[in-house]
């Protein structure tokens, strides 16, 4: 199983950022406990994932984000949990009729 960090930070920056809270831990130490520990968080992420729903369907909406009209589409299924979104500048007329 691949995980990404969402926002990439390296062992020396994880380093720094915990000597600034005073736990003395090595960059070499953190990637051991990446390495031993991934597959355990990887299992429990699995345990705790909502599982969705087999049907779903797709919401269009405008909206203004940073004072500029786009529109958003969400993938959502029956649950209302709202599974992918996307937004766009252009509406996608073929989309949106479906």
């Amino acid at each position: 199983m691949l995980f990404y960090a969402r926002y990439p930070v390296s062992f020396r920056e994880l380093q720094e950022i915990l000597d600034e809270r005073d736990i003395p831990v090595g960059h070499a130490t953190l990637n051991r406990w990446v390495v031993r520990y991934s597959l355990q968080i990887a299992e429990q992420a699995q345990i705790r994932e909502r599982r969705t729903a087999s049907s779903w369907r797709v919401d269009e909406t405008h909206t203004k984000v940073k004072g500029k009209w786009t529109y958003l589409y969400r993938a959502v299924d029956r649950y209302g949990q709202t599974l992918d979104f996307i937004l766009s500048e252009r509406r996608d007329l073929a989309s949106a009729r479906g």
